[in-house]
């Protein structure tokens, strides 16, 4: 993460969005050339209202994150900042919170992953790990996309993970870190979880 420049702002608001006109709206955790920036659907309204991503209590970004060895141990939301140092930061695709990703539309999905294109060519991470297969096929126009390796966007590699979204009862915890776990190896970084 040579020259990175950490960031904690809340990003342009969206056409259309009404989260940008003062509604509660969350804030990217990002720099210049991470190794990984982990890209949510969009935000939940607790996180939304609380301030910090994935600050659900349901949602197991955290535990998953550890679990995989991106960190050692269990960050809580409000330690997300944390996250940059280690070379890691948090986005989603759409910026509007709703109740469950199922209330956006498509077309906020396809403009979100436009946008979600133009930030990655700004920021340049290493690699983009999109946090849900449903929204990642929608926003990218890849039905038959799968979890694990996708298509790269530019000079970003792509990696596809379930959504750690408690609602999603297809992968249970361990399987979920499971599969962080092989995009840390993927990505080369070290497992935290044993330090």
């Amino acid at each position: 993460m040579t020259g990175a420049r950490p960031s904690r702002k809340p990003p342009p608001p969206q056409p259309g969005d009404p989260a940008g006109r003062g509604g509660p709206q969350l804030t990217d955790i990002v720099a210049d050339d991470l190794s990984v920036l982990f890209v949510g659907i969009n935000p939940g309204l607790p996180s939304a209202v609380l301030g910090h991503n994935f600050a659900t209590p349901g949602n197991r970004f955290w535990p998953a994150l550890h679990r995989a060895g991106f960190t050692a141990h269990r960050f809580r939301a409000e330690e997300e900042e944390e996250l940059l140092p280690l070379g890691l930061g948090i986005t989603s695709i759409v910026r509007r919170p709703t109740a469950r990703a199922a209330d956006l539309t498509r077309r906020e999905l396809e403009e979100g992953g436009e946008d979600l294109r133009r930030r990655a060519s700004a920021l340049r991470p290493r690699w983009l790990a999109l946090l849900g297969v449903t929204g990642y096929r929608a926003a990218f126009a890849a039905p038959g996309a799968t979890i694990g390796p996708a298509p790269a966007l530019g000079a970003t590699r792509v990696w596809v993970l379930p959504n750690p979204s408690g609602l999603n009862a297809h992968y249970p915890p361990a399987a979920l870190a499971s599969e962080f776990a092989r995009l840390r190896a993927a990505a080369g970084l070290p497992d935290r979880s044993e330090s």
